[in-house]
């Protein structure tokens, strides 16, 4: 009889192939069916992946991203994912300009509830979005990642297209400041109202400080989600328009190592049939 005790806590998560695969320049593009079997998918790959990161150097760096399509997969991270976090050093996307780290919309409120409370990291890098200095912040914090290989860095897209806070008004894709102070769109602060980060417009800050696309870019492997029918429009545009800073997720088709994760609401655009 099968020991089910010896059996990884990932070996009981339903795992459905993808329904189609297929690639855009360098991008690799996956669509499930639900959100659920992409997660469980993205699991198991990025086990393995850190697992031999970690096998070859000892240790691994991740970079990670807050937003509505990242809480399904952090949670199962933290409670299937065999990963050994003793060995992984984390940072995050971005933060907004002028609020604590306990504000209830603090991105790294969201990490350290999402993350550091259920497990255990070697060790977490904040950016601290209540200082009072942000320039001095942003050299801080990019002191940080150049000192630091990152090994695997989870983004979502934004539905301007926007990749952490590189909204296509401020996106540069030859950015010289690895970490940098932006002025946030209207759209984009509208979509922190739209996914229930504020309750108006008024309250979400105006500035936040966020990682540039170079920096992100330099990630050894990232993997995108994107999920639901309000992504179907930009994801779209990501893939079949042209690679530019007003489309700044579209940069992510010259990445080696890129994977997109889509589930079948937001590949609804690109006009397959499943």
């Amino acid at each position: 009889m099968l020991d089910r005790t010896l059996l990884p806590r990932s070996y009981f998560m339903t795992v459905s192939p993808p329904l189609r695969t297929f690639q855009v320049d360098a991008l690799r593009v996956e669509v499930y069916r639900h959100e659920a079997d992409l997660v469980s998918n993205l699991v198991r790959a990025t086990e393995s992946y850190l697992s031999q990161v970690m096998e070859q150097q000892g240790t691994a760096a991740a970079i990670l991203a807050s937003g509505a399509s990242q809480i399904k997969l952090l949670k199962h991270l933290t409670t299937f994912g065999e990963i050994d976090w003793g060995r992984l050093t984390l940072f995050h996307l971005d933060e907004y300009l002028g609020i604590g780290g306990e504000h209830p919309a603090s991105f790294g409120l969201f990490m350290r509830e999402s993350v550091e409370r259920q497990v255990a990291v070697r060790k977490f890098n904040y950016l601290a979005g209540d200082t009072a200095e942000p320039i001095a912040e942003c050299d801080r914090y990019s002191g940080l990642l150049s000192a630091q290989p990152i090994d695997l860095c989870f983004l979502g897209i934004g539905e301007t297209g926007h990749i952490a806070f590189n909204d296509p008004e401020v996106a540069d894709f030859n950015d010289r400041y690895p970490v940098k102070l932006v002025k946030l769109a209207d759209k984009s602060r509208q979509q922190q109202v739209n996914t229930g980060f504020f309750d108006r417009l008024e309250a979400v800050p105006q500035y936040a400080l966020t990682l540039t696309l170079p920096t992100i870019f330099q990630a050894r492997q990232i993997c995108c989600l994107a999920m639901g029918s309000r992504k179907a429009d930009i994801v779209k545009t990501m893939l079949t328009g042209a690679i530019a800073p007003r489309c700044p997720a579209s940069i992510l088709r010259k990445h080696p190592t890129a994977i997109l994760y889509l589930d079948e609401a937001a590949a609804s655009g690109l006009g397959f049939r499943f």
